[in-house]
Order: structure tokens, then sequence, then C-alpha cells
């Protein structure tokens, strides 16, 4: 619905520069204390909002303006399981039989549900670049599983003022327009409540699962998804 108003990119920064503001007038209501981190965990975070911050958003926003949310959302579910692959094979995370047979049988459905009915070059970028920010957000997990023993709602602002600041200065370097005010608060409020808070509940979990049991209970968060673009948007 947003997209209608502004372009990929700078709707992305728009969003997570929400999560970070609003997350930063939490922090200063609450006093939160000073968070530091130390030299190689700054490494860590740095490539997180990169991957996560930067590429998954932009990504995913290309995809959606040029297939439907429903099926977008549903193509989401391949953000878990590439986090726990990851998690398994690159960050040698204990294996867990039963949680890899539920993510195949989860992200096996979701594929042939949203598969595009023309399977053109065309129909199927916007597949590709959905996918392509499920590998982004993949990488962000696990880069985020090292620090995530740090205050969330911190880890989670920096995330969201780095990310949205870049997104939004490189969106309008490019020429991108930017939209009304109206839209501009919209997105921020939406930043703020579905990625600030969001960012700050997964990181907690992270913190007590592990990145692979994490991203295995976030695969049922595509069928909210769906289930919310057929009741608002009517698809």
């Amino acid at each position: 619905m947003l997209l209608e108003h502004a372009s990929p990119w700078l709707m992305a920064g728009i969003l997570y520069l929400g999560s970070g503001i609003g997350l930063l007038i939490y922090r200063l209501i609450t006093k939160a204390p000073a968070v530091a981190l130390k030299r190689h965990e700054m490494g860590w975070l740095a490539g997180a909002v990169i991957a996560g911050g930067m590429m998954g958003p932009l990504l995913l926003m290309t995809g959606l303006s040029g297939m439907a949310a429903t099926d977008a959302s549903l193509l989401l579910n391949a953000e878990g399981v590439l986090t726990a692959v990851l998690a398994w094979f690159v960050f040698k995370e204990n294996f867990d039989r039963r949680i890899a047979l539920g993510m195949v049988a989860i992200v096996a459905g979701a594929v042939v549900l949203s598969w595009p009915a023309q399977t053109g070059t065309a129909s199927l970028w916007p597949t590709l670049a959905v996918l392509g920010a499920c590998l982004s957000w993949a990488i962000d997990n696990n880069l985020t599983r090292k620090v995530s023993i740090a205050d969330a709602s911190f880890i989670a602002m920096m995330k969201g003022l780095g990310a949205g600041a870049t997104n939004l200065l490189l969106a309008l370097a490019t020429g991108a327009v930017w939209p009304s005010p109206g839209v501009v608060a919209l997105g921020t409020v939406i930043g703020f409540l579905s990625y600030g808070t969001s960012l700050v509940l997964f990181v907690i979990a992270l913190r007590y699962l592990g990145t692979a049991r994490t991203g295995a209970y976030f695969s049922i968060a595509p069928f909210f998804g769906a289930v919310l673009a057929i009741a608002f948007l009517g698809e």
C-alpha cells in the first residue's frame, strides 16, 4: 500500500528509520543504561545492518512492487530455513532433525502456493528478489546472534537508525521523490511497530533459543502476513 506513494528504496529507509527513532524515544523515556559493545561485536553488528538493514528491505520492496503481498508473505518462509542452514553449517549450531523436517514442509507448501502462474523471466524476478531478501535477513540473524547478549532495544535501535539513514540517503541521491508528510508519518509508525518491536523480541529469542530454533518459530510469521493481506488489502 505504501509503495504506491514512494520508491521501494525510500520506503525501506522510512520504515527502518521509524523503528530506530521509536526505540530511541523508548530508551530515553525508560532511561535505559548505555551499552558499550566490544570491538569485534561492532563488526558483527555492522555486518547485520548492511545485510538485514540495507539489502534485505531493498530486495523485499523491489519484490513487493511486482507481486502480490500474499505471495511475498508466503515466500518469506525461506528466511527461517536459510537462517537455520547458515546456523547449522556455517556458524556450527547443533543440528535439530525435527526442526529441519518441519521447516522443509512449511517452505514446500509456501512455494507451491506462491509460485507464479506464468513462469517467464519477468514474473520470476520479484520472486528472486524476495528470496534474496530472505537470504540477507538470514545472514543478519546469524550475525545478530553474536551480539544478542547485549540490550535488545539497543541492538534494534542501532540497526534501525543505521539502516534507515543509509537507505534514505541513497534513495534520495538516486532521484527518489519524497512522499507526502502523511505517508512519511504512517511509514514511521509502521516501522516502529512492525520492525522495531518485532526485532527487539527476535533478538531476545536469539539469546535464549539460538538462531536455528528462533528461525523455525519465525517461519509462521509469513502466514499471518498473508491473512492480513487478504483481510485488509482484499487480495
